[in-house]
């Protein structure tokens, strides 16, 4: 099969070919139909997800796919199902890594990988949907749009009419826009230092845009909408400095969500941090990972939404792609110019 390997740390990957090993318990063969391109991977061709040791290695964690083999052991799906490929566990057995062969020597990789025309998965990276649920809502599923509407609804708990923030807007920040929307947040601001997000923002969710390149968020936000801080920050870059200017545009009550992780061995200062002791209901800074979504619960419901018209995806795919042109789209992805990617596996 044709697969993208990291093979050098802040190098582009390798589009090469890969064999696949045997499966063993509670592993499942799926062929993969489309991955999106998270953050999380220019992360790790960075090497800032402590996986310079493990190179060589495949990459992805958000797709769509149908199984074709299922190991020893698997219960939750049988071949010929159409999955969501995802990062978080769900039920199912918890397997070992899987094995492949690349260049001749054998080569591990994580529990669940996209990069690939197929790939080796434990149970509990899959979860399985109906036939017709469109390739990109799962893919979506995977980790963009499910850890958003996960930061929505069980970190944030965002209640109707509440002022969302978003900062940092590429693909998690879009999905996060769109999630604010769903929740009837309002209004919903979204922050980066691109001024072509703005029509983006309107396009996701009819909310507002502020260049902090340009301008002081909290000037901005006094100026344009009345308003002395938000109910609710989610900060999506990890820049240390990102969170520092965000965490004090916070209103009473504020919660500040923190999606976008910091470079290891970062720092991060918070001047004048009495504000967060001015209010009477206080205030909360949390980190999350993934927004807290249950696969098997939340994926199958988030579906049912789609499908009855609560949810929709449009506008979060602005590329297409495929695994041949792999490093064209990371490219275009570390521009800024753009939401999700999708690479389509057959094309």
């Amino acid at each position: 099969m044709k697969a993208a390997v990291l093979e050098t740390i802040n190098a582009p990957l390798t589009v090469a070919d890969v064999e696949l090993g045997a499966l063993s318990v509670g592993q499942v063969l799926v062929r993969v139909l489309v991955s999106g391109i998270c953050g999380a991977q220019l992360q790790e061709i960075a090497g800032n997800k402590n996986n310079a040791k493990f190179v060589p290695h495949l990459l992805g964690h958000e797709g769509c796919g149908i199984v074709e083999e299922a190991g020893v052991g698997v219960t939750r799906v049988k071949k010929g199902d159409k999955v969501v490929m995802h990062w978080r566990k769900g039920e199912g057995i918890e397997s070992d890594f899987p094995s492949y062969v690349f260049r001749g020597k054998p080569m591990r990789s994580g529990k669940v990988t996209t990069f690939s025309e197929y790939s080796i998965c434990s149970e509990n990276r899959v979860t399985p949907v109906p036939a017709d649920a469109p390739n990109d809502l799962c893919a979506l599923l995977g980790c963009g749009f499910s850890t958003a509407l996960g930061v929505i609804e069980h970190e944030a708990q965002v209640r109707p009419h509440e002022s969302v923030m978003v900062v940092g807007l590429g693909g998690l920040g879009a999905c996060c826009l769109k999630a604010a929307r769903f929740a009837r947040a309002n209004p919903v601001i979204g922050v980066d230092i691109h001024d072509h997000k703005k029509e983006m923002v309107a396009a996701l969710c009819g909310g507002h845009f502020v260049n902090s390149a340009k301008e002081d968020v909290a000037e901005a936000l006094k100026r344009t909408l009345g308003m002395p801080g938000v109910d609710v920050v989610i900060e999506t870059t990890g820049v240390a400095q990102s969170i520092a200017n965000a965490i004090p545009l916070l209103g009473e009550g504020g919660r500040c969500i923190l999606v976008g992780q910091p470079k290891p061995g970062e720092s991060l200062e918070l001047k004048m941090a009495n504000h967060l002791f001015g209010s009477a209901e206080g205030k909360t800074v949390k980190a999350t990972q993934g927004g807290r979504f249950m696969p098997t619960r939340d994926i199958p419901r988030y579906v049912r939404m789609y499908q009855s018209g609560l949810l929709d995806i449009e506008n979060l795919v602005t590329h297409r792609t495929t695994l041949h042109d792999i490093n064209g789209a990371i490219a275009l992805l570390k521009s800024g110019k753009a939401n999700r990617i999708m690479i389509d596996m057959a094309a």
